[in-house]
């Protein structure tokens, strides 16, 4: 795992996103939204149209889904458009139809290039330098009903924001981190933002390389799907269990270390890890804020910070554990143990069986 962080750390810090999504994930993630599609203009705005599998993905179900359009762009620096022709001028492909051209009974990339070449579609070099933020691909932007992409992750928290400005739905793909984002998270608390179906697992770099991200990145969607509404099933009581979830000493709320264990009968404020959000339903909780000093809920503190004084009558009290003056936004604590607990979520169930 810290292998696995240690590359998405190293490509943010070098501004190196070019991290490729594969055709089976974009696949299995877009089954969900296939009703969606109908009609719309689709835009790929972080997308080489001849290298992108998300191009890829909706020119060849272009008819089956319905599409009325579909737009890629791709930007200057990208290392295909590069690879491709060594000047990494960006291009714009705009699709309005798609059909056999050979004669072969099926529709492939073969046909899809004809199509351009006999002008029944548009390839044409950008103006502009190809940035998602450029004003030429704003007006894009601004002509799209879905965007549908894998932006840059150094960027995510910008992009998620001109989505938002433009009011577009949207499936796209982020670093899990991305949850906790002082921007993202409320978005995802008030729901605006919810997180999709699936977990891409592994990406493509330009040389040819496959990087293993297991459990590090999530899609990010505004679009309403079915898992949305599916209800968690809960299983464990708390009633005749309190020892299972202790109190936080700085925070008016339970602690509840797996998603699995969250109790069915407990009425209150609880942590739960931040994978909780791949099972959340808006129907069945409430989302209240974070530990995380972006997102802290302020109202369930209990003390008025980790204060120097706290921790000497602590201590004076006979406390063993190793409490550290401070915000006590920087992390949770539980009965005086020797270690933080891991960012939390504060959730509330609305329906517990009591």
């Amino acid at each position: 795992m810290a292998g696995n962080n240690s590359n998405l750390g190293a490509a943010k810090r070098a501004k190196n996103d070019e991290f490729y999504t594969q055709l089976t994930d974009i696949e299995k993630e877009l089954r969900h939204y296939r009703k969606h599609f109908r009609d719309a203009t689709v835009l790929c705005n972080c997308d080489d149209p001849f290298e992108s599998n998300f191009f890829k993905y909706f020119v060849l179900n272009f008819n089956r889904l319905g599409l009325k359009k579909l737009i890629a762009t791709c930007y200057a620096g990208s290392a295909v458009a590069e690879y491709r022709n060594g000047n990494a001028k960006p291009y714009k492909a705009v699709v309005t139809t798609v059909h056999d051209t050979t004669g072969d009974g099926g529709v492939d990339m073969e046909d899809v290039r004809n199509l351009f070449e006999l002008g029944e579609n548009e390839l044409v070099e950008l103006e502009g330098d190809g940035d998602f933020r450029s004003e030429e691909c704003l007006a894009l932007l601004d002509e799209a009903n879905i965007v549908v992409t894998n932006p840059p992750f150094s960027l995510f928290r910008e992009y998620v924001a001109v989505l938002m400005e433009y009011q577009k739905k949207f499936v796209i793909v982020g670093n899990k981190n991305a949850i906790t984002y002082k921007e993202i998270f409320p978005l995802l608390k008030d729901d605006v933002v919810w997180l999709g179906c699936e977990s891409p697992c592994e990406f493509f770099t330009p040389e040819g390389m496959t990087k293993k991200v297991n459990g590090l990145t999530r899609w990010f969607t505004n679009l309403d799907i079915k898992k949305r509404h599916e209800e968690l099933i809960l299983v464990k009581k708390y009633a005749g269990h309190e020892a299972e979830y202790p109190t936080y000493d700085n925070y008016d709320a339970i602690e509840v270390s797996k998603v699995a264990d969250i109790p069915l009968d407990y009425a209150g404020v609880m942590g739960v890890p931040v994978t909780f959000l791949d099972k959340y339903s808006p129907d069945q909780f409430e989302i209240l804020g974070t530990s995380d000093n972006g997102n802290v809920a302020e109202q369930y503190k209990t003390t008025p910070g980790l204060t120097q004084k706290f921790v000497d009558d602590y201590y004076r009290a006979g406390g063993t554990g190793s409490y550290k003056a401070g915000n006590p936004t920087a992390g949770l604590y539980v009965n005086g143990v020797a270690r933080m607990i891991y960012k939390r979520i504060f959730v509330r169930n609305k329906h517990p069986e009591l």
